[in-house]
Parts: C-alpha cells; structure tokens; sequence
C-alpha cells in the first residue's frame, strides 16, 4: 500500500490531499511522477494536481502560495486538509516558514540559467559546493531548480543558501499533526522496482517520447524531474542505454526515498506509521473527527 492507496482507505470520508509533489503539479507528467489516477482522485478530492505546463517553473514559494489558498476552501467544506506527497523541500518550509531569502530578480535569474548552460548542472553544482558545503549537503542531487536558485540568491547577494536563517519552531497558525509512512529498507527498495517496472510497462517511454515530440527538452524544468531526466541524454543525445537509464532511475529513486526518510526523521514530534498497520493514524483521525 503506497500514499494515496493508505489515505482512499483510512480518510477519504473526511480529508481532501493537498499534493506535495514538485513534479505532479506538471500537467502531463503522469506515469513518471506516479500521479494518482483518475479513478484514485475521484475516491478522494486531490488539489494542486495538472495546474502548470512542463515549461514553467514552480518552486516553493508558489507550492505554499497553492496551499495558502486551499486550505480554507477545504475547512469550509468540513474537511481535514491531508498534505501528502514526496518533495520534502516542500513540507519543510510549510511547517517552518520560508527563510528570509530576497525574492527571485529575473535579470539574476536569467544569469544563473546562462551559468548553468555554460558549465553545465555538475559544473555548477562543483562550483556552489565548494562556496556552500552545508546547503550542499541539502540539496537534492538532481534537483536542478534548487541548485540553480542557491546559486541565484549566491550572485544576487553574495552570500550562501546557508547564511540566510532558518525558523526553529512549527508555525503556530495550524494545528499540525505529522506522520511518516515507513516501510522496512528491503521492502521499499523491492516496492520502488516494482513501482519502475509498471511505470515502463505502462508506457513511460512513450510518455516521453510525445512530450519531445511536443518540443519539450531537457531544458524544461518539468522533464528535469526523476523520473524524466535519466532516459534524455539516451533518447535525445545517444547517449548510453535503455538499461543505463533505468538503473540510474532506480539509483535516484533509492537515493530519493531515504533523504525521504531522513528528512521527517529531523522533525520534532513526527509519528513513523507502517502504512500495513494504521492504528496510529486512525487513532488520532477518531479525536480530530469525534
């Protein structure tokens, strides 16, 4: 049982699910991104699903700004808002605050983005390193938006992701109530590849394949995503294989999971739920709704 199976079955009566996930808000990037399917949605409402184009780009700020407005919408409905999803970077800044880092210039920005096609993602990803070792250790390793963005706040200010304050305390204006959905290590590493192998036998490739054909490219920031970037160098450069792309897929989907993991480990008061065994989850669901 993954995410959205666990919340159909233990809170579709009294939830709605804010999707947390920097790459289901793209519309088309279905298969890849393992979003719910339309029979799942119907069973539970999903916000913050198909609202941006491949092309564009969405970062934290706009994910809480969605949030922001949905969450009243779902309380005047009698429902629990549920956030739910994979991109940590996400959560993180919802529960704690968006630190006080200067708002996007697009001159910068667009230097940044010239940065980045010039020394490339590992390039630029070596040369942050070396300036911001500890937000370094944060980032995601494929995460281009987030690298390239330290990168832009480094030229727009001179100083490092790092140097900018983070808020040490939960927001005060919701009552939150965490849990993280753990599996044994064996068990998710087997649940991840069985996840990959549906994907491809669903029609992934083909996926992407129409979406190039559509005149997206790797310079999107939607096909940047796991999920996307590993078949791009094969199927638009030539370079490696079919089987060289799906092992670096199950590599970032290994590597994904336990930053995962470690990240709702770091929060105070997090609850670690076994999807199979509920109770915990149900237990509070019974207070909040009684």
């Amino acid at each position: 049982m993954g995410k959205t199976r666990f919340l159909i079955d233990q809170a579709s009566v009294f939830g709605e699910v804010i999707t947390v996930d920097s790459v289901q808000v793209y519309r088309r990037l279905d298969i890849g991104s393992a979003k719910p399917s339309l029979e799942e949605r119907s069973a539970i409402p999903h916000h913050l699903l198909d609202i941006i184009d491949p092309s564009e780009s969405f970062d934290v700020g706009a994910f809480l700004a969605h949030a922001e407005r949905v969450i009243p919408n779902i309380h005047r409905r009698g429902k629990i808002p549920i956030l739910c999803g994979g991109t940590a970077f996400y959560f993180w800044n919802f529960i704690y605050g968006l630190p006080q880092t200067p708002a996007s210039d697009p001159e910068i920005r667009q230097q940044a983005e010239k940065d980045l096609a010039l020394w490339g993602f590992v390039g630029l990803k070596e040369r942050y390193t070396i300036l911001d070792p500890v937000t370094a250790q944060r980032l995601g390793a494929q995460d281009v938006y987030r690298w390239t963005r330290a990168w832009e706040v480094f030229l727009q200010t001179g100083k490092p992701l790092s140097a900018f304050a983070r808020h040490q305390q939960p927001r005060s204006d919701y009552q939150l109530e965490i849990f993280s959905l753990e599996r044994p290590k064996e068990e998710l590493s087997r649940r991840l590849d069985e996840r990959i192998d549906q994907m491809l036998a669903e029609g992934l490739l083909d996926e992407i394949r129409g979406l190039l054909g559509d005149g997206y490219s790797e310079k999107d920031p939607g096909l940047r995503a796991i999920g996307y970037s590993e078949f791009l160098p094969w199927l638009v450069h030539g370079q490696g294989s079919r089987d060289e792309a799906i092992q670096a897929l199950r590599w970032h989907s290994r590597q994904y999971a336990k930053r995962q993991r470690t990240f709702f480990r770091r929060i105070e008061g997090a609850r670690v739920v076994n999807p199979d065994f509920p109770e915990p989850f149900l237990e509070l669901w019974r207070q909040l709704t009684s």
